[in-house]
């Protein structure tokens, strides 16, 4: 059965919310024009040619983490990610999109790296939420290291689906099936979050392999941030104004032939945990979604 995670990602949101004067990273270039801190011990770091990489730090005292300064309603977002290297056990590196208003109503879309061992492979955690309702848990085994460079993780996030894609090929999809009594994120905005913690009680093999602090600092490194979506102005949400807008994100699902076959190769391949198969969690029949195509 996935880990259940009482209370995973509001370490990073209580954390804020206790730091919220906390100083926007400084600087020039795309990550901090659209990026700030929230806490912890964040590097900012600049290569010659002006390329800005994030770095998030986690020690026996804190975590970190930093956000978005716009949210969105439906957007594509993608970010080149370096995870924490050798024994990363009991750390988890984040990013998600979370609305911000009535937790028991929030919408949230998640991707958590789990780290391991020295030589074991990530476990990718992703999770929906919809009108404060989760529990839609899929998880995959990365196919690379994801700590030796960067890979690009993105979600797709419009009105008829959510995507989630690693290195561009799609590896999970959930549609909206609204008409059919199923909660999907529609209606709220949301806003990007990065973070780096420590869930040493479920995160390595269920919480049985707890964080070894001798290998602190540990490290995750966050680059190339790109968010194309709906943002709000004086009296609408505007749609397709980013330097590299594209309409395809909004108006096209996973209408290519390759792509699907990805997805499906994903799933056979690299799926280790679904939900919708786990008849232990749900004796009296699965979530309605799952039987809708």
């Amino acid at each position: 059965m996935a880990p259940a995670r009482a209370h995973h990602l509001l370490a990073c949101l209580l954390a804020s919310a206790l730091l919220a004067a906390a100083t926007p990273v400084t600087g020039g270039g795309l990550m901090t024009d659209q990026l700030e801190v929230l806490f912890g011990q964040t590097q900012l770091l600049n290569d010659s040619n002006g390329d800005q990489t994030i770095a998030l730090t986690l020690d026996r005292e804190m975590g970190s983490a930093f956000k978005s300064k716009t949210s969105y309603l439906f957007a594509r977002i993608d970010m080149d990610i370096k995870l924490v290297a050798d024994d990363s056990a009991g750390t988890v590196t984040t990013i998600y999109l979370i609305s911000e208003k009535d937790w028991n109503t929030h919408d949230e879309i998640d991707l958590e790296f789990l780290g391991n061992v020295t030589g074991q492979p990530y476990t990718l955690h992703t999770n929906i939420f919809a009108n404060g309702e989760g529990g839609r848990e899929v998880q995959y085994r990365l196919w690379f290291d994801p700590t030796q460079d960067f890979h690009t993780y993105s979600v797709i996030w419009n009105p008829d689906e959510i995507l989630i894609l690693v290195d561009n090929m799609p590896i999970r999809q959930f549609k909206n099936h609204l008409d059919s009594g199923v909660p999907f994120p529609i209606y709220q905005p949301m806003r990007l979050f990065g973070c780096l913690w420590d869930a040493d009680d479920w995160a390595t093999e269920g919480g049985r392999i707890k964080t070894d602090w001798s290998q602190a600092p540990f490290v995750a490194y966050f680059r190339n941030y790109t968010a194309d979506g709906c943002v709000p102005s004086s009296y609408a949400w505007v749609c397709g104004q980013g330097p590299a807008s594209s309409s395809d994100w909004f108006d096209r699902g996973l209408d290519d032939v390759k792509q699907q076959q990805q997805l499906r190769e994903a799933q056979d391949k690299y799926m280790i945990y679904n939900y919708c198969n786990d008849p232990e969690r749900f004796p009296d029949g699965y979530p309605k979604e799952c039987g809708l195509q």
